[in-house]
């Protein structure tokens, strides 16, 4: 099928998701006003369109099975991926920090397909069948998965000590084991694995988006070669990089509104439920 046509089902798909799903429309309307500051009227357009950027990127991951190394320059511009050669030229692996901005699925086949040996830390979805097929999918363009777990952290380890890529989505709730941190200006429970792995492994940040162009393709934003800090204060430094790195995401967030998912339950956590473990997570 034609990637036009499956960016026009995706469309129809992402409207009607819009109207149908009440709960998660709401949701998004009420947390991006509460953390943009527009209008209802303007906030509500910009849910849509995000909406309609969620379902245009449902179909494409469908489509997955047909990325190859001959066409996946074609859909994802990998701009600034030479960037992710430099840090693995270091021999620490590399921690990819990135959030479910556009087609996140796309952003690591890309990486894959152009010869970056990749991995990811993933959460397993409600449905099993689901999360088969996704792995599976994600198995096919060349990416390792590892789901969240000892063992699978484990296993995550040693992809960076053999000098791969390791993936984070960081834009979800941490639960009370989190850094408690400011996040699109309210405090957010944030995971800490990419700055406790960079600074256990020694291994260079990359920060990696992927974002949906005009033309419907996407386009890779890869910023600066980043290095956790490593003082005698252990716990300082990973709630200060941690810190760092979130406001690397809401930056990305605040100028591609329409691109994130607003609707998930990235606040879910309060702060009066934060339990401290190994690391001292502090809060804002």
């Amino acid at each position: 099928m034609p990637h036009r046509v499956l960016l026009s089902l995706g469309k129809g798909l992402g409207i009607l998701y819009y109207h149908l799903i009440a709960k998660e429309r709401n949701r998004a309307i009420k947390q991006m006003q509460r953390s943009l500051g527009y209008s209802e009227e303007q906030t509500k357009k910009l849910v849509k369109n995000s909406f309609i950027n969620l379902g245009r990127s449902f179909m494409e991951i469908l489509y997955t099975p047909n990325l190859s190394k001959k066409n996946i320059n074609y859909f994802v511009e990998p701009e600034g991926i030479d960037k992710l050669r430099t840090a693995l030229a270091e021999r620490h692996g590399c921690v990819v920090l990135t959030a479910h901005i556009g087609n996140w699925e796309w952003l690591a086949a890309s990486l894959s397909l152009n010869d970056i040996p990749t991995t990811t830390i993933v959460k397993p979805q409600p449905n099993s069948q689901h999360t088969r097929i996704l792995n599976e999918y994600r198995e096919l363009v060349g990416v390792e998965v590892f789901a969240r777990g000892t063992s699978e952290l484990l296993a995550a380890a040693r992809a960076l000590k053999k000098g791969k890529v390791l993936g984070f989505l960081v834009d979800q709730d941490a639960g009370p084991g989190g850094a408690f941190i400011k996040f699109l200006g309210r405090t957010a429970s944030t995971p800490l694995g990419p700055a406790v792995f960079a600074r256990k492994f020694s291994s260079p940040v990359v920060p990696v988006f992927i974002l949906r162009q005009a033309n419907g393709r996407h386009k890779l934003v890869v910023g600066d070669i980043l290095h956790a800090p490593k003082t005698d204060d252990v716990d300082a430094d990973l709630l200060n990089f941690t810190i760092s790195l979130t406001q690397i995401v809401e930056n990305v967030i605040r100028k591609n509104p329409t691109q994130w998912l607003w609707f998930q339950k990235r606040w879910n956590t309060d702060p009066e439920e934060q339990k401290i473990k190994h690391h001292v997570s502090g809060r804002q």
